[in-house]
């Protein structure tokens, strides 16, 4: 079945159940991993169309606005600082169903020193609580690490506290992405917020009909076209060369036979220095920075992977181009949900608010919900 019938049967079926468009707004858009995801997403429910965007990095909103909308410096893509963004610009672009904000992880990532509220990025899920109770959306999704339950809770209770306090009943749940057809290992959370006065329950969507799909790294970084954007590759010194080719396949720098001038001294040995692919298995985390030895490293070629490497890793459409220098366009990938896994749970979004059955699972992270928690009204 060719895309555009199928797309037109969905069309069909929506009109019949007289369904709707889903307008969404994004704050912290990243590059469009959601953007994508929510475009994606295909359901007899609806869809989820794009309304707005804000990120605070130019290179992000570049790219967002090129593979989204279309248009490079497209208006409906501010560019600007949340915390002194005038959500009068964003109420201008039109009226929103939906919210999207992946809030930065820097403060609450296990890689970093952790200073949740107490840094600078851990308050800003404050802006996206506000646009709830400014904007209103019929529902809401917001990301983060996994991470950010590791100080026992406190951080998630307050979080889940101000999503319910804003008017919504919430569905927090702790994703394994590579259960979904992603082909990396790749944690996080992720809330689904249901405005209070709608009738609608959303449900986890189960990783069970993902559990046949082929998330090696060999596959996922196989046939791509000599056309696609973001192929450069990484300068790698002869040292780092000879070091990799001493690493075998899922492995890094601590292995045990590494000749002595090769050996890196340091204190803390991190699992992910120098490490390589293993190709039979799903690729570790992609990230957006680091310095040497941490760009993620071919299985069986002596080298760093490439910015396209990453993203097929990160499950981006080969068409889709990111704006901006390497290390820029290494940040937005590493930034970025995966698009295929956004797209499973719009997919549920759309069939909770169209009343269609999907298979489900119960919310991982109830526990850190305040009392009466996700079914307050």
């Amino acid at each position: 079945m060719s895309t555009q019938i199928k797309e037109l049967e969905i069309d069909e079926q929506a009109s019949a159940l007289g369904t709707r468009t889903f307008r969404m707004g994004e704050l912290f858009s990243g590059p469009g991993g959601l953007g994508i995801g929510a475009a994606l997403a295909q359901s007899p429910g609806g869809r989820v169309v794009h309304q707005w965007a804000t990120d605070y990095d130019a290179d992000t909103c570049r790219t967002y606005a090129t593979n989204i909308v279309g248009m490079e410096n497209a208006p409906s893509v501010v560019h600007g600082d949340i915390r002194t963004l005038d959500y009068g610009v964003l109420e201008s672009l039109g009226d929103i169903d939906g919210l999207s904000f992946g809030f930065p992880c820097n403060d609450f990532s296990l890689v970093g020193e952790r200073k949740a509220f107490e840094g600078e990025f851990g308050p800003l899920y404050t802006y996206g609580v506000k646009a709830l109770k400014r904007f209103q959306p019929d529902w809401f999704l917001a990301e983060n690490v996994g991470g950010i339950r590791a100080d026992g809770g406190a951080v998630l209770r307050k979080i889940f506290e101000d999503m319910i306090d804003a008017g919504y009943r919430i569905y927090p749940h702790y994703y394994k992405f590579e259960q979904y057809g992603v082909p990396q290992a790749r944690h996080r959370m992720i809330v689904i917020g249901i405005r209070t006065d709608l009738a609608v329950e959303f449900k986890v969507p189960s990783p069970a009909p993902y559990a046949d799909a082929d998330v090696t790294a060999r596959t996922a970084l196989s046939n791509i076209p000599a056309w696609a954007a973001n192929q450069e590759m990484t300068r790698q010194s002869e040292r780092v060369i000879e070091r990799l080719e001493h690493i075998p396949e899922g492995r890094n720098a601590w292995v045990p036979d590494m000749p002595e001038h090769l050996k890196i001294n340091t204190q803390t040995k991190l699992s992910s220095i120098y490490r390589r692919l293993d190709s039979r298995k799903p690729a570790y985390t992609v990230t957006g920075s680091g310095g040497g030895g941490t760009h993620i490293y071919h299985w069986s070629e002596p080298r760093a992977l490439t910015n396209r490497e990453r993203a097929r890793l990160q499950t981006f459409p080969d068409t889709f181009e990111f704006k901006g220098n390497k290390e820029s366009v290494r940040k937005q990938v590493g930034m970025a949900v995966p698009p295929k896994g956004a797209q499973v749970i719009f997919e549920a979004i759309l069939n909770s608010f169209a009343g269609i059955e999907y298979e489900s699972v119960e919310p991982s992270l109830t526990e850190f919900l305040p009392e009466s928690g996700a079914r307050r009204s």
